[in-house]
């Protein structure tokens, strides 16, 4: 009963269009904050939203590990849930939930840059990537400093590139399939 009503709020929160609800969030806490408080809210906001994929995966990773013969042998031997949980489950997720996360950060990035861009982030006189961009588009700065289109831009593309690549190596030093048995 409690993983159908689970799914079923996942499912909801999925069905839900995440870009309005970030709007309509977003517009109704818009007065009460500061410009960098502004900024916890969005990856709240963010978080709130976006965990429901992910745990759409680990459980059905979590089914798929449960029918795994090592796991099926651990319970035959007697062993608990909890050791069970410790010493197969989470080693088995813990490289999907480290990609998962690192990826998780560069997404907010670009949602809040996204969010400043359009004026719904970060506003003066506080400091974003898309508010940045934002600005570089005046025509005084875009005649002056052409360069200045650039800079925030390959901000944003640098670190969303690193993130991606942290989330490869955590991968690769996490992943149990990938590790070598020594003796």
């Amino acid at each position: 009963k409690t993983d159908f009503l689970a799914m079923r709020l996942v499912e909801f929160i999925i069905a839900v269009p995440s870009l309005y609800l970030l709007i309509a969030l977003r517009g109704a806490l818009a007065e009460h904050f500061e410009p960098e408080q502004m900024y916890l809210v969005i990856v709240i906001i963010l978080s709130l939203i976006g965990w429901a994929g992910a745990a759409r995966i680990i459980r059905g990773m979590a089914l798929s590990l449960r029918q795994r013969p090592f796991v099926l042998a651990a319970e035959v031997m007697g062993q608990s849930s909890l050791r069970i949980l410790f010493r197969h489950f989470l080693p088995n997720l813990a490289s999907y939930l480290l990609v998962a996360a690192t990826l998780s950060i560069p997404a907010y990035i670009l949602a809040e840059a996204a969010l400043s861009f359009l004026g719904l982030g970060i506003q003066e006189p506080g400091t974003s990537w898309g508010l940045m961009l934002q600005q570089a588009q005046e025509l005084k700065v875009f005649t002056l400093n052409m360069w200045w289109l650039l800079t925030p831009g390959a901000a944003i593309f640098i670190t969303v590139i690193t993130f991606n690549m942290l989330g490869d190596v955590l991968r690769d030093i996490v992943d149990p399939r990938q590790q070598i048995v020594k003796r």
